[in-house]
């Protein structure tokens, strides 16, 4: 695994900064150039599409898990999981099953945001799903119903272009298609349930071909804004992020 290094937080507008300054820009449908709105990414001088991360034998395995944490603004009712930021983003699900959800997470709040990175593995497009979203739905009234907050997720290679999948944040009746935090978890590293298996890890599975990409090293995931909040655990609740179908950034392959 990558060493798990944080890049930047944002509290709010009453900035709290670990690694650096953050500057909000707002978020679009589709395809969105985020070059310009945000001047102080810590991401200058990294590894990006055209210079691959260099063959290390001292480097420790690959894993499929989101390796960094580049940006974190928490949006209102947000506070739960930040005693364990950044490590209870990163690494693998921690699944209850169908009827509890985890409380290994961190709480977006309102309209909050975060970016995650890889930098060993690369997301690709390959068969069925690329990408699964972890948050930590549960049942209810008796399993006729999920307990669901809605994230949209984007994809990025390069950081600074990015593109949404198509999240119906409104659409109960039909399951809100296209979003992250609406299908429980069942991965977790104590039951042995793989997490970058579609078929039983549970999540919520994401496709590049939706989006026309070839490649994702960026994961952006933000809250819906229609979800429940009050407290400090308002709002998508985000567990994991894992690789399904990737290829290694030590390669030498561009």
């Amino acid at each position: 695994m990558s060493h798990h290094r944080l890049h930047r937080l944002a509290w709010g507008t009453a900035l709290a900064v670990l690694l650096g300054t953050a500057a909000c820009g707002d978020d679009s449908s589709g395809v969105s150039e985020d070059a310009g709105t945000d001047p102080v990414r810590d991401d200058a001088g990294q590894p990006d599409g055209s210079t691959p991360l260099e063959p290390d034998a001292g480097l420790p395995p690959e894993n499929p898990y989101a390796d960094e944490v580049v940006l974190f603004e928490p949006g209102d009712f947000a506070g739960f999981g930040q005693d364990r930021f950044p490590d209870v983003v990163l690494g693998p699900p921690s699944g209850l099953g169908p009827d509890n959800g985890s409380l290994d997470v961190l709480s977006l709040g309102r309209g909050g945001r975060i970016e995650l990175r890889f930098t060993d593995i690369a997301v690709v497009d390959g068969p069925g799903v690329d990408l699964l979203v972890f948050e930590n739905a549960f049942l209810v009234a008796g399993g006729s119903a999920t307990h669901s907050e809605r994230g949209i997720v984007s994809v990025s290679d390069d950081g600074v272009t990015w593109y949404e999948f198509p999240c119906a944040t409104t659409d109960a009746a039909g399951g809100y298609p296209g979003c992250a935090g609406v299908a429980t978890v069942q991965a977790n590293p104590a039951n042995g349930v793989s997490a970058t298996d579609p078929a039983v890890a549970g999540g919520d599975g994401f496709d590049l071909a939706t989006v026309g990409l070839s490649r994702a090293r960026y994961v952006r995931i933000v809250d819906a804004g229609n979800n429940r909040y009050g407290g400090t655990s308002g709002g998508f609740d985000l567990d994991a992020v894992a690789v399904v179908n990737g290829v290694s950034l030590r390669s030498g392959t561009p």
